[in-house]
């Protein structure tokens, strides 16, 4: 054989080793935009101690993650919600088994404008604001405003719980505005005196005010016993067992001094 060819053939062997070192490093995560926080710190903690692990994160939703799940783009799915029976039996039919990782606990709280003088609201209350029969904050005992309703898009794990939990699974009225994101919905709400939204508790801050539900606060013990009403796991779903790089990850997010104490950082409820 020429040196030449020799050579050659040393070449590509060491690129198709190359490549597959640096496969094998790469976690790709897409989702929740409510397990987003979680996934970033716990991937920044994670990278700094494993330098050869590259992870990727991006939200869209949960319906995406698991969508991702299904059709082979991603390691991991971030998720507000459980998986569904007709998405278990889609996976199935792709060649996979989806594999879920409670990761920690979190609560849907419903927050005004900070200038609203309104701190409770009952679940029939919210219900009638989403379904469009109550039109003005003076007829619950607020401001003489019209009352602006933000909700979720339908690809929303937040959404399909609120439908679930405040809703009994009635559709949010046409007229509501639909966000993107825990952030989005967040950021409309603090801008706007009139409105209303629903966020994951980790993503409270003093642009907008949180309100009491049935006079329940959402807070990490009413979402531990259960007592606050829209209170939810968060998860992690896997292409079936995960192994490698994705079990480690999943470990060091389980781990009580490691990924459970970057939960708590995150504004979210520790399992522990």
């Amino acid at each position: 054989m020429k040196k030449s060819t020799v050579k050659m053939l040393g070449l590509c062997l060491a690129l198709v080793l190359a490549a597959g070192m640096s496969y094998a490093g790469n976690i790709v995560i897409k989702g929740s935009t409510t397990v987003l926080p979680i996934a970033q710190k716990t991937a920044e903690a994670y990278m700094k101690e494993h330098p050869d692990v590259k992870i990727s994160i991006s939200g869209g939703g949960s319906g995406n993650g698991i969508k991702a799940i299904i059709d082979g783009t991603t390691d991991i799915a971030d998720s507000s919600r459980f998986i569904k029976d007709k998405e278990v039996k889609l996976a199935v039919e792709n060649g996979t088994y989806p594999v879920p990782f409670r990761v920690a606990y979190d609560c849907i709280v419903p927050v005004v404008h900070p200038t609203n003088t309104l701190k409770n609201l009952t679940i029939d209350q919210l219900k009638k604001i989403y379904q469009g029969k109550i039109r003005n904050w003076k007829d619950i005992g607020g401001p003489d405003l019209k009352i602006v309703v933000i909700s979720r898009d339908t690809s929303s794990g937040t959404y399909e719980v609120w439908e679930k939990k405040i809703m009994n699974k009635e559709r949010v009225f046409p007229g509501a505005l639909l966000q993107a994101s825990n952030g989005a919905v967040s950021q409309a709400v603090a801008k706007n005196p009139n409105a209303i939204g629903y966020i994951g508790i980790g993503y409270i801050d003093s642009n907008v005010k949180p309100l009491t539900v049935n006079n329940i606060e959402g807070s990490p013990a009413t979402t531990l016993n259960g007592t606050f009403p829209v209170s939810r796991p968060l998860f992690m779903f896997t292409r079936g067992w995960p192994t490698g790089d994705t079990v480690k990850f999943l470990n060091y997010v389980l781990h009580p001094d490691k990924g459970q104490k970057l939960v708590k950082d995150s504004g979210y409820v520790p399992l522990y």
